[in-house]
């Protein structure tokens, strides 16, 4: 049994599912079921795991006459639209959006201890209100409530009801500002329709970081103008030798828009000063030679360095960061840092204490993978831990001195939460080097005391990384994260309270027929007792 947290008790489980039951008429002694009738969604029942719920009184149904009703401000509108949206397909209703009305489904705004991302869902007969004191908490109250409906409402065409939406209180807000995914559309290239799909995917869950890994040795995927031959040359192959590909400054610009019309912040990064291969062998200049290497298409790592002691060197991280920057409205720039092998530590140091503050020049902050922590992190930087379990002490203490010293901590551990490792050995997708990792490792852990030494507030949040060496279409990358990147989504939200392994497989087990009705392709892992029909 989970532990309540904060001041709204839950109801046992059984307990409380069985008067949801009973509440919504569904169950009444001596009398059959009606035809089609099923019981609502427990409201605890959702993935991730809301921060307090009372389950009780009546259900709502949505009817023909059901409409949504919002606030008198655009950003509200928007959101409701994006409701409307789901609701019309799959039940047949016209759904209306109002400025007014009573009953049906109302998101408000109002003042309240929400924090940024926080909203209450109340729930009765008369109909559904989601409070917050902010947008982004109306919209992640917005995904809560499609959980609450069946599955079916994902689908595209009109499906039979009911649609109930069962009664209580949720009071929610999540345990880190900070819940990434990372995609890697270096190793192989994604459009940004394939893009756009995986940020559908990932708002779901109350993700609002999308870290993008825009450059590499295998491909440059940003257009940049002051060098132009980044992704006109460094761009035209990936792993495997395929076309490569890369993003015109327009369609970055989409990306990032459809992201905030998600709520999720892009955070770019432009992998340095090691993994620049695609750089090197597009400017001559870069490399201490003077030689461009060739394009390389193949998935070793460290053998790359810009040249740290030419000046030309930071004229290119200038030039690259400022106009990333300038297309980039969101707080953080990711300037890499990691497996700079073929970089001297005194080149290293010297290089991230040159390119940090270009960072600032430019109004971002930096955040790097957690070796930053080996030279100088600038005041406000995040790094990003990518260790694991087994990873020497020496590292970890570097990274929790950091740590103590004011760096602030994405966690990112490559045997918890790389969604690019193998589920089994027998999984054809995937790598190994950071061993095979399994839906239950992947999410039974506590960010918050994971990193020995390192304060539980140094930790802002954490991040699933989905590295595409492997990965070649939509279908390959939803096989990957799902199931494991909802749980790296609880991770991040929920309350430690919250956190048990047998109660999220089955929460998790739950989630699958949604993923039928989007048309997500997903590892059915024998460790989730997937339902049966």
């Amino acid at each position: 049994m989970r532990r309540h947290h904060g001041t709204t008790p839950r109801t046992p489980r059984l307990l409380g599912s069985l008067l949801l039951v009973a509440a919504a008429g569904v169950f009444t002694l001596g009398a059959a079921p009606a035809a089609h009738a099923t019981a609502p969604t427990p409201l605890d029942q959702v993935v991730p795991a809301p921060a307090s719920v009372q389950p009780g009184g009546t259900p709502y149904t949505l009817t023909r006459t059901t409409g949504v009703h919002v606030d008198h401000s655009g950003e509200v509108r928007r959101i409701g639209a994006y409701l409307t949206a789901v609701l019309r397909p799959s039940t047949g209703y016209p759904v209306p959006l109002t400025d007014s009305g009573t009953g049906g489904i109302r998101l408000h705004l109002a003042k309240g201890d929400f924090g940024a991302e926080g909203y209450r869902l109340d729930s009765s007969a008369d109909g559904v209100t989601i409070t917050a004191s902010a947008p982004a908490g109306l919209f992640h109250g917005v995904q809560t409530l499609r959980q609450l409906l069946p599955a079916a409402v994902e689908k595209k065409t009109v499906q039979q009801g009911p649609w109930q939406i069962a009664g209580g209180t949720i009071e929610d807000r999540p345990r880190y500002a900070y819940r990434g995914a990372m995609l890697d559309v270096s190793r192989h290239f994604f459009t940004v329709a394939q893009v756009e799909r995986y940020i559908d995917q990932i708002a779901l869950y109350k993700i609002n970081e999308l870290h993008l890994h825009l450059s590499d040795d295998q491909g440059w995927r940003i257009a940049v103008d002051s060098w132009p031959r980044l992704a006109t040359h460094g761009g035209s192959t990936e792993v495997g030798g395929g076309k490569g590909g890369y993003y015109t400054k327009a369609q970055y610009q989409e990306i990032v828009r459809y992201a905030a019309s998600r709520y999720l912040e892009v955070v770019p990064e432009i992998d340095m000063p090691g993994h620049t291969n695609a750089a090197l062998s597009s400017y001559a200049q870069l490399n201490c030679d003077g030689v461009a290497p060739p394009l390389y298409t193949g998935t070793q790592v460290g053998f790359s360095s810009l040249c740290v002691p030419k000046k030309v060197t930071y004229d290119f991280a200038d030039d690259v960061i400022r106009e990333l920057a300038a297309l980039t409205p969101g707080r953080y720039l990711h300037i890499g840092g990691d497996e700079a092998h073929s970089t001297s530590h005194a080149d290293y140091v010297t290089f991230m204490d040159r390119v940090q503050p270009i960072v600032a020049r430019y109004g971002k902050t930096v955040i790097g993978w957690h070796q930053l922590t080996g030279a100088h992190p600038a005041k406000g930087a995040l790094a990003q831990y990518w260790g694991l379990d087994g990873t020497s002490a020496t590292e970890k203490a570097q990274v929790a001195q950091a740590a103590r010293n004011g760096t602030g901590l994405i966690l990112s551990p490559a045997d918890r939460l790389y969604l690019d490792m193998k589920y089994t050995k027998n999984t054809k997708l995937g790598t190994t080097w950071a061993g095979t990792v399994e839906v239950q490792r992947s999410y039974d852990w506590n960010p918050g005391a994971y990193l020995a030494g390192a304060p539980a507030p140094a930790v802002r949040g954490v991040e699933a990384p989905l590295w595409s060496e492997t990965l070649k279409t939509s279908a390959d990358i939803e096989y990957m994260a799902f199931p494991r990147l909802p749980g790296a989504a609880e991770l991040a939200w929920s309350p430690q309270t919250t956190h048990d392994w047998t109660a999220y497989k089955n929460r998790l087990a739950g989630q699958a027929p949604r993923w039928d009705a989007l048309g997500i392709h997903y590892y059915k892992s024998p460790q989730v007792p997937w339902p049966t029909h």
